[in-house]
């Protein structure tokens, strides 16, 4: 939902092609949108009414890991692949309000997102913010920035949030190597925060539909299963923290919250520490 897996450092803002931040926000209910993006988003959202609740619960999802990982983990450090157009209580700022000298790097290949974080994402003068026009799966571009370098210290652990982003990579070999390498460059005491988006909890038919290719720009994405995800995170030997790969909204729900039902959401997550 966050960020589409290609054109890599592209500068150019294209209006007339949807772009999945671009989507995610106006289903958020944002403004930093163009009318393909709301065509594309509304002929997603006729095929799946509850997308909305899925964009929504995603987000809630981010904020109670950082949340998570800041005061029960002591991470000081994120690395926000797929940033996403920025809303209320981004990384930087969820972290920050716990721990105000915490690092964040975020990263995505769309120049409108990257232009927006630079002008809003304000890091606490005790921390520090960094944006990258990279992607994903050119990890090692990331990790080689001398922007990242510059703020994040990798022989302390790290935070990696990928938010809606690995469903944009097709392949799960690329997928899996993808994490391996932003994995393996970090230290024991690490942590891979992730959400994805599946197919399990819909109905064929719908799960047809979105991934087809019949609905505009929504056959950009993989609806990985449960054990797809699974598999990946044991490929890269990461130990889930309780209560493991779940719908997000009921990965540590907040106390007094009833999590809407799995097939409105369709997006796991799931936060795992490399041993």
């Amino acid at each position: 939902m966050a960020q589409s897996a290609g054109d890599s450092g592209n500068s150019t803002i294209d209006t007339s092609v949807p772009h999945p931040a671009r989507r995610y926000n106006y289903w958020l209910g944002g403004k930093d949108n163009f009318a393909a993006d709301r065509e594309s988003a509304d002929a997603i959202e006729a095929v799946f009414p509850h997308i909305r609740t899925a964009a929504v619960e995603n987000r809630r999802f981010l904020q109670r890991a950082v949340r998570v990982l800041t005061q029960e983990y002591g991470i000081r450090q994120f690395l926000d692949v797929g940033t996403g157009l920025p809303t209320a209580d981004n990384t930087h700022q969820v972290a920050q309000r716990i721990e105000p000298a915490s690092h964040v790097v975020y990263v995505d290949n769309d120049p409108l997102v990257l232009t927006h974080a630079r002008a809003l994402l304000t890091s606490d003068p005790r921390g520090r913010t960094a944006y990258l026009a990279a992607d994903l799966r050119e990890p090692e571009q990331i990790l080689q920035h001398p922007d990242l370098t510059a703020t994040l210290d990798l022989s302390r652990p790290v935070a990696v949030m990928l938010i809606a982003v690995l469903h944009f990579v097709h392949d799960d070999d690329e997928a899996t190597a993808a994490v391996a390498t932003l994995m393996r460059a970090l230290p024991p005491g690490s942590f891979l925060a992730l959400t994805h988006a599946t197919a399990d909890f819909l109905p064929p038919e719908i799960a047809a539909a979105l991934t087809s290719g019949q609905v505009k720009g929504a056959g950009s994405f993989e609806g990985r299963s449960r054990d797809q995800l699974t598999r990946l995170v044991d490929a890269n030997d990461l130990e889930l923290l309780e209560p493991g790969l779940t719908v997000v909204s009921e990965w540590r729900p907040d106390p007094g919250t009833t999590p809407p039902p799995a097939e409105h959401v369709s997006v796991y997550g799931a936060v795992a520490r490399k041993r």
